[in-house]
């Protein structure tokens, strides 16, 4: 690099603290201990000079370029190797870092030893564990097995359990040689040398970038760091400086960032923050490789001996292949990689430092005393893999994303309340003690006088009122809103975690279709190597068969659904003729109660038995695939469960009380029950009912299930290992005994938490024009939700395999249709179960303001009279007709009574047919639906056009980062081919010289 344009040749090494210049409007820039190294030419000698000279001649010599760099912090904190941050001044018990190793000399291998993590030589890492009982009749078969996988290369070591000496502990480590091979294949992506463009051609170590008051500053940190990735903007106005210096400013006054983590708790990330390519050993030399036993971080290794593990055979023949079969025969008990040590320390985390990655995830997010900040996902990315990552990241941001909704449902729900006094439908209710209605069952349920149902029309005006449309439109928009903006959010996260390029051909097929269809292979278009082969008409012939069980155990949900609505219909008249005052005067309540919470218990038997057929019609179809064998499991599952859990749902929101004649004719249920009418004040009260009983139960259960269940089963293991062998025998327990006593993720990975949330999100947008509330019960769940599932990964469970996903899958898909259907859904809520349309056309037709075009509440007076019809108590059938004759209200027989329908008077030429007003309100409701429906749809569609899936900023650093990967390669290349023409000079030199 030429320093004479700068003014002077400057060839300098400046060691110790030195504070840079900080022109005014940056950041404070804290360049504490901060070792800068400069070459200029390889024949001059290092000096001590400024820093701020240094930077002086760097700016003249770049003041045309701007870079911005994704965390300004990160520039100036000293440069630390893998796991350095972990323990300040101490070697920690899960510390790789080479330049500690060499500190501390032959101390580490027997520290190495007694933290349970290393083989017993204390230098070879334990990659992953397999577990087995020496009284387990399949020896053979895990011999052969053991031998083919020091076949492959991986070191093995076997140590007896000191809690139960029959249970064998299968320690494996993978060797260098091992884990390069299998990376190559794999396509691992890891740091890649780059270039600077700026030095190139010089033997200079690589420079780090910052942007500072408009210039380009290039800062050196320790040679053994690796460069964060870069990108070049154009250059700032002076306009524009100074708005940010009044905002920088302004957010002086605020506090700083509360929810954000402390930065000197985590660890410096630098993985993702360096540029990468598919790992190959015939390019090693473009690699960072400091140390060959930390390059591979502990979840790649692990990654890497779980693809061996899953290739290996174990017995002759095609089918006997693979780990998960030879977990499922019951030759082995368990499989998993190492936690990297407790997630409990005695010293504080703010002056000691994390003891490992685990406790860091534990106190920085696993911790209830962090619930209001941001979590550390790549953190949790690098200790669990990428698709645990984007789970949390996912949840993250719905979690996010609920707070406007639950505060615009809050202000719904607010706006109910406030009104209430002022509704005139709600005081004519209560006002009405002159109008009696008929019984809503035969003969046991009594007259009622519509007064009785004050109470429970007041409470449906909180739920149903004049905001309920603006707010069934909102969150429809922010349905879309959400599903946009994630897509947007998931590019950038691929992006950093190095996902962009990762495709589904990467994947691996599944031994068991390997095996299943050796056979019969076939080109692979891409690869052109041969690979086993699925016949069409046997593909097409396993799908009618699943889609046929499919069909079958649909059947099975609506069948339970039919058997809950016999149950109502038989339970109101038992409740009506209740001896205690309170149910009988409340039958119709006590019937829906009811009626939910066993509805409930059938949904949670039923999903058992649901999990158990969608896994076999899974691998009936034999997926290629993981991500293929995921996505079918879990279309089959969503069917399943939310026909299931919202069957009784749409039940009750679009057929209860729609269907059921008129007194005197009433349609009955194989002709005998009587079908179940709507409460006085009309059905959306039985709807509320139904969401928040299922929503509650249904999120406390499963949070009991994830991570009450576990803490149990954990405690009672633990409280049996305290009165066998005391609790200082427990604490010297090796790493692999205690994971050991942990317990396994659930089978199906993510499954369970995924599902758990699109149920929750098809509860908060399907019918959330019914319960306003649902999304602030719904943040209120996920803020819990998150700690909990951090907990439980972190403490509960065994460490699972870190897995790599682009995105979230098929549930991307599940939520766009969910939000569809919550569009028809909705405006069927509004259209037919509320009663905003028969108000809206009272108001403007019939009511005391018609053809005034106003419909505010003095437009409602006489509503509720319009919206009954009368009824000649005479006209009952023998079957229907009540046990009481209604004396008890006027001293004399009843001669009529009210109920819920446009009809006609018994006296009209045509009693009981269905009046103008009814066929106006029809007519009403589905012009609203059509219009409404339309409505949004446009509204969806173009936020969806205007909202990029990707950032323009992100995509041109894909562009820019696309085209420096170029020149690093082709530079790096050049380098090693002059090196090599060198020495073949230098060596051809020596050669002549040995001869005359």
């Amino acid at each position: 690099m030429e320093a004479s344009s700068a003014g002077s040749s400057i060839s300098a090494v400046t060691g110790g603290k030195a504070k840079p210049h900080q022109p005014e409007g940056t950041e404070d820039l804290q360049v504490n201990q901060l070792e800068t190294q400069i070459w200029i030419k390889p024949d001059v000698q290092k000096t001590d000079v400024d820093f701020s000279e240094i930077l002086n001649a760097i700016q003249e010599i770049a003041k045309d370029v701007n870079i911005f760099f994704d965390e300004l912090e990160g520039v100036n904190s000293p440069s630390k190797d893998d796991d350095s941050l972990l323990h300040h001044g101490n070697l920690t018990s899960t510390s790789d870092d080479a330049s500690r190793l060499e500190v501390v000399g032959e101390e580490v291998p027997d520290k190495n030893k007694a933290n349970g993590l290393y083989f017993r030589d204390g230098k070879c890492r334990i990659d992953y564990i397999l577990v087995y009982r020496k009284s387990n009749p399949q020896t053979e078969k895990r011999e052969v097995f053991e031998r083919n996988i020091r076949a492959e290369g991986l070191q093995m070591e076997k140590e007896s359990s000191l809690t139960n000496s029959d249970i064998i502990f299968v320690k494996l480590h993978a060797p260098w040689e091992v884990l390069g091979k299998y990376a190559e294949l794999m396509n691992v992506r890891m740091p890649f040398r780059p270039f600077n463009p700026f030095t190139a051609g010089a033997p200079c170590i690589l420079v780090r970038c910052c942007f500072l008051n408009g210039h380009f500053i290039e800062i050196n940190g320790r040679s053994r760091r690796s460069r964060r990735k870069i990108y070049y903007l154009h250059r700032r106005y002076k306009f524009m400086n100074r708005i940010e210096k009044q905002i920088s400013r302004f957010r002086g006054w605020l506090p700083r960032k509360p929810m954000k983590l402390d930065k000197e708790t985590l660890p410096d990330l630098e993985e993702n923050d360096c540029y990468t390519a598919p790992f190959s050993q015939q390019r090693i030399h473009h690699f960072i490789i400091h140390n060959k036993d930390t390059f591979f971080n502990n979840a790649t290794r692990s990654r890497i001996v779980h693809h061996i593990l899953q290739r290996v055979k174990y017995e002759e023949g095609k089918n006997k292949i693979g780990l998960n079969r030879l977990l499922s025969n019951g030759s082995y008990e368990a499989a998993f990689p190492l936690h990297e040590g407790s997630y409990r320390s005695k010293n504080s985390i703010k002056t000691h430092g994390a003891e490992n990655h685990r406790h860091l995830l534990y106190e920085c997010w696993a911790s209830w005393g962090v619930w209001y900040k941001y979590q550390p996902l790549d953190l949790v990315r690098r200790y669990f893999g990428e698709k645990i990552g984007l789970y949390f990241a996912w949840l993250g941001w719905y979690t996010g994303m609920l707070f406007p909704a639950a505060f615009i449902g809050l202000f719904v729900f607010l706006y109910g309340v406030t009104t209430l006094n002022h509704c005139q439908v709600s005081k004519e209710v209560c006002q009405a003690t002159d109008i009696i209605m008929c019984p809503i069952c035969d003969k046991y349920c009594p007259f009622m006088r519509l007064s009785d149902s004050c109470v429970y029309a007041k409470v449906t005006h909180l739920f149903d009122n004049g905001a309920t449309v603006f707010f069934a439109v909102f969150m429809a928009v922010w349905a879309t809103v959400f599903l946009e903006f994630w897509k947007r959010r998931r590019a950038v996260i691929a992006y950093d975690w190095d996902l962009i390029d990762w495709e589904e051909e990467e994947e691996e097929i599944r031994p068991q279709f390997e095996a299943k269809y050796s056979k019969k292979e076939r080109m692979n278009p891409i690869s052109g190597k041969p690979e086993p082969y699925q016949a069409f008409a046997d593909k097409c012939s396993r799908l009618i068969v699943s889609a046929s069980g499919i069909f079958f155990m649909i059947c099975v949900v609506i069948a339970a659904v039919f058997g809950i609505v016999i149950y109502r219909v038989v339970t109101v008249s038992t409740f009506a003729a209740f001896k205690w005052a309170l149910i009988r005067n409340n039958s119709q309540v006590a019937t829906t109660g009811t009626a939910v919470c066993i509805n409930f218990c059938i949904i949670m038997l039923l999903n058992v038995l649901y999990e158990k057929v969608a896994l076999f019609l899974t691998n009936l179809e034999q997926p290629r695939t993981e991500s293929e064998w995921e996505n079918s499991f879990t279309l089959k599952m969503f069917l399943f469960q939310f026909v299931n859990l919202n069957s009784s749902t749409f039940y009750i929101a679009f057929f209860l009380g729609r269907f059921t004649g008129h007194p005197g004719a009433y349609l009955r249920l194989i002709n005998r029950w009587r079908l179940e009418e709507c409460h006085p004040s009309g059905c959306l009260i039985d709807l509320c009912m139904q969401m928040g009983i299922i929503m509650v139960l249904k999120q406390t259960w499963n949070n009991f299930m994830e991570l009450g269940y576990p803490l149990i089963q954990n405690w009672w293991t633990r409280r049996k290992l305290r009165q066998e062998y005391g609790t200082q025998r427990k604490t010297s327990f090796p790493q692999w005994e205690k994971d050991y006593n942990l317990q396994p993720m659930n089978a199906y990975g993510l499954f369970d938490e995924y599902l758990e949330m699109i149920l929750q999100f098809g509860f908060t947008t399907i019918f959330v024009a019914a319960f306003p509330l649902a999304p602030l019960l719904a943040l209120l769940n996920n803020i819990i939700e998150i700690r909990l599932d951090a907990y439980k990964f972190v403490t509960q469970w065994r460490r699972p395999l870190a897995s790599r996903a682009k995105d979230i899958g098929i549930w991307y898909g599940i939520l766009e249709g969910i939000g569809i259907l919550s569009v028809i859904t909705n405006a069927f809520v509004i259209a037919v179960t509320s009663d905003f349309i028969p108000r809206l056309v009272y108001a403007y037709k019939y009511g005391p303001c018609a053809g005034q075009g106003e419909a505010g509440q003095k437009c409602m007076v006489g509503y509720v009279n319009a919206s009954l019809s009368v009824f000649l108590v005479s006209d009952f059938e023998n079957r229907s007709e009540p046990t009481s004759n209604g004396s008890e209200f006027s001293g004399s027989p009843l001669k009529y009574c009210r109920y819920r329908d446009y009809r006609d008077p018994p006296h009209s030429p045509v009693p009981y047919g269905y009046t103008l007003q009814f066929w106006h309100v029809l007519a009403a409701r589905l012009a609203f639906i059509i219009v409404f429906e339309h409505l949004v749809f446009c509204i969806k569609h173009l936020i969806s056009y205007l909202i990029p899936d990707l950032p323009k900023d992100l995509r041109d650093r894909m562009r820019r980062e696309k085209y420096l990967i170029q020149e690093m390669m082709y530079e790096a290349e050049l380098e090693r081919l002059q090196k090599e023409r060198k020495e073949r000079k230098k060596n051809g030199k020596s050669y002549h010289n040995e001869w005359p």
